[in-house]
Parts: structure tokens; C-alpha cells; sequence
């Protein structure tokens, strides 16, 4: 039976940076936290990524142990498959690879499923459940479905459009998930800008999360106001849809805090007017003042442009019982901020469906003590054995996770 746990902050203060991370360590974020806007100037600090130390190697919990899994790729979205293959979206070479391990003694096999695509991100097998007939691949303009079966290393047949004519430019990422029935498939889609509030049309069909059904029916938007919701998944207990948010930049250090939130259907997250709620963009004050009641306080705050990418639901049997259903999700790092913040992997706890307002700190070490970075966790599944994978697209490497102390 689950049960709710209460989480203890780890830090004096809200806000924190590389330097307070520590797998375990807790950090909760509240409304009344928020500074005014401008409390701190706009910072540019774009990390140089740096070879990884000799000595460096990302922190687990005591309990877990991490190793490297595989490296010399370009990962950025991890998906597994229904028969356990891993499928990776490498944006940037515009390919999807599978890396097939049936047996641990050998190195996993890696094969180029397809290539040539724009930016391909969000991966999803359709129909849900242990039989997939298609692999779906969302690319920064269109949605593709190729013919699958599993055990399938490369195409088996031409490709179908979807959904064509996606908004391309300013956010490229488009992460894709399927409703739990199949009915529906979700496609998230960021912005364009910033924080502009579109005279010129250019946001139409954006900072949203779009809804069709899975042979590309008619677009509607099933919630708004996300400015960049860079990662989705269904809840696989409750068929909730969740999603990890990049807010909006240049308003200070520590303002506003990037997200993971339950998205409810028609719901608006504020975005261009609003942030957090019903906090005024400086920008915007005084415009639309009909939909400040409306702007939804998501789920859980995290520390102020951290970039968080993908999330993915627990859902295998080797960690500890207490870990089933919690959210992982991974941190980028941020550019938008003096000091750095995020570069990790977090977990989110959660009973009966919901969570309980915190995250904690799962995988770190990513930057060096003198603020040097070397990795970029940028996404995150459950593999067929339970253990968790991560991309790490700063070293183009894959992480794997395990929990080595036995049942809890």
C-alpha cells in the first residue's frame, strides 16, 4: 500500500545550485518562494562542455550503483521498446538507433533503425501494449509512423505522415505519448519566442500540447499556455498526462521555475501572460485579464532553468517497491542563470496518482567542483530488466542504473 512520506528540505533556501545536489537530498519550491521579477539581472552562462574528468562518474543513492552502459553516440531521447530493445533519438545526426542487450557478458549490439530525419525527438510504439504494429517518430515538422514488429532493427517498410506541417523553428523538440486506450496521440509542441505574444501569428498551434488520434485526424488542443513542454508521458495507472516545462528566460536568476505538472485537459498554464499561476509576465501586465483566474500552479517546482527534457514513470520490479509509479526526469542544465543549476537526473514521489510537491536529487556529479561540465542528462527509460537508462548528451553517453542491495 502506498503511502504519502513527508519531504524535508534539504537547503536553508529554495534556490540552489550544482553545489547543494546530492542524490537524496530534497528540494521543494513553493509559490510564496517566488522573487519579484528582475530580484537579480539576467545572467548568460552557457556551460563549455569539457572531457569528463578521470576520476568523475555520476552519484546514485547508496543502494544504487551507475556504470557506463554504452558512449561514442549522440542520444537525446530513450524509449524502450514493448520486447526490451531501446530505441534512441539522435536529434542532431537526424537518426533513430536501437540498441538491442540480451546478454549482459557481450556489449549491446547498436543498429540505425532510420535515418535522415529532422531532428527526430519523441518516439512512441502504437498500439500500446505488448504487440506494437507501428513506431512512431516525431520530428520538429511532422509526425512519421513506420511498420513494426518487434525484434525489428530497421525499417520494414515506407513510412506514413501522420501529422504534416507542424510549426517549425524556435523550439525544435516535439515529444509524442499515446493515451493508454490508443485513442489519442499527444504531440507537444514549445514556442517560438520567449515570452511574445504573437501579433504576428507566429505561435499559432505552439506552447501547447496538440491532440489527434493515431491516423492524423484534425489538431485541437488538448492544454495551453506550456511554453516549452520538452517531455510527456502518460501515467501508466491513471492514464494522467505529465509533462516537463522550460519556462520563460531573462526575468532573473531565480525566477520563474521550470516545472513537471499533471496537464489537465483543457487546462492553461499561463504562458505568454502569466507564469506560475497568476503572476504577471512584466512584459504583458494588464493584458488578458479574463485568463489570470484561469492559469493553473503546476504540480511541482523545480530550481529556475534547469532545461528539464524528458520524464519517464517507474515501472519495473528491481528497484525498491517505495520507487514504483515516481517520476524520473532529466535536468539539462542551465544557460539562463549565474550560477549553474540542474545538469542531473531527479525523482519525483508520488502516492495515489499525485505528488507530494518536492523532487529530490537522484543522479549527480555531472559538473566539476570549479563549475565545469561534462555531461547533459537529456533522457531517461526503464529498461525490460527495471534498471534505468540515462542520455547524457554532453559526453554521448548512456547510463545504466541499477539497484544492487536486493527487495527492500
Amino acid at each position: 500500500m502506498l503511502t504519502a512520506v513527508a519531504l524535508v528540505q534539504a537547503a536553508d533556501t529554495p534556490f540552489t545550485d550544482y553545489r547543494d545536489q546530492a542524490p537524496g537530498s530534497v528540494h521543494r519550491i513553493t509559490v510564496d518562494d517566488l522573487p519579484r521579477p528582475f530580484a537579480t539581472p539576467a545572467s548568460t552562462n552557457n556551460p563549455t562542455i569539457v572531457p569528463r574528468p578521470d576520476e568523475a562518474m555520476p552519484q546514485v543513492p547508496v543502494g544504487f550503483a551507475v556504470d557506463l552502459y554504452i558512449s561514442g553516440l549522440e542520444p537525446r531521447v530513450l524509449r524502450t521498446a514493448p520486447d526490451g530493445d531501446v530505441f534512441v533519438a539522435e536529434s542532431g545526426p537526424g537518426r533513430v538507433r536501437v540498441i538491442r542487450n540480451t546478454d549482459a557478458s557481450v556489449p549491446p549490439r547498436v543498429q540505425t533503425y532510420v535515418s535522415g530525419l529532422a531532428a527526430p525527438y519523441g518516439i512512441a510504439f502504437y498500439p500500446p501494449g505488448h504487440d506494437p504494429q507501428f513506431v512512431y517518430v516525431a520530428t520538429t515538422t511532422a509526425v512519421y509512423r513506420y511498420p513494426y514488429r518487434n525484434g525489428d532493427l530497421t525499417v520494414r517498410g515506407p513510412r506514413e505522415t501522420v501529422v504534416a506541417q507542424l510549426p517549425g523553428g524556435g523550439h525544435v523538440s516535439r515529444d509524442i505519448a499515446f493515451s493508454l486506450d490508443g485513442a489519442s496521440l499527444f504531440i507537444a509542441v514549445g514556442s517560438a519566442s520567449n515570452n511574445t505574444d504573437d501579433p504576428d501569428d507566429t505561435e499559432k498551434n505552439r506552447a501547447n500540447v496538440l491532440q489527434t488520434n493515431p491516423q492524423g485526424g484534425e489538431l485541437t488542443v488538448f492544454a495551453s499556455g506550456l511554453r516549452n513542454p520538452s517531455g510527456i508521458a502518460v501515467d501508466p495507472s491513471t492514464g494522467d498526462l505529465w509533462a516537463a516545462v522550460n519556462e520563460r528566460d531573462n526575468l532573473g536568476d531565480n525566477l520563474p521555475p521550470d516545472y513537471v505538472t499533471r496537464v489537465q485537459p483543457g487546462g492553461f498554464y499561463g504562458w505568454p501572460y502569466f507564469y506560475i499561476g497568476p503572476h504577471w509576465d512584466p512584459a504583458h501586465i494588464g493584458k488578458h485579464p479574463e485568463l489570470r483566474d484561469q492559469a493553473i500552479v503546476p504540480d511541482v517546482l523545480l530550481q529556475p532553468h534547469v532545461a528539464p527534457l524528458q520524464i519517464a514513470f517507474y515501472h519495473g520490479d528491481q528497484f525498491p517497491a517505495s520507487y514504483l509509479g515516481d517520476i524520473f526526469g532529466v535536468s539539462h542544465g542551465s544557460w539562463n542563470r549565474g550560477s549553474r543549476t540542474g545538469y542531473e537526473v531527479i525523482r519525483i514521489r508520488r502516492a495515489f496518482g499525485k505528488s507530494l510537491g518536492g523532487y529530490e536529487d537522484f543522479m549527480t556529479g555531472f559538473v566539476t567542483a570549479n563549475g565545469q561540465v561534462w555531461g547533459r542528462p537529456s533522457g531517461i527509460t526503464t529498461t525490460a530488466d527495471g534498471s534505468l537508462l540515462v542520455a547524457d548528451d554532453g559526453s554521448g553517453s548512456i547510463w545504466r542504473v541499477r539497484y544492487i542491495l536486493g527487495p527492500d
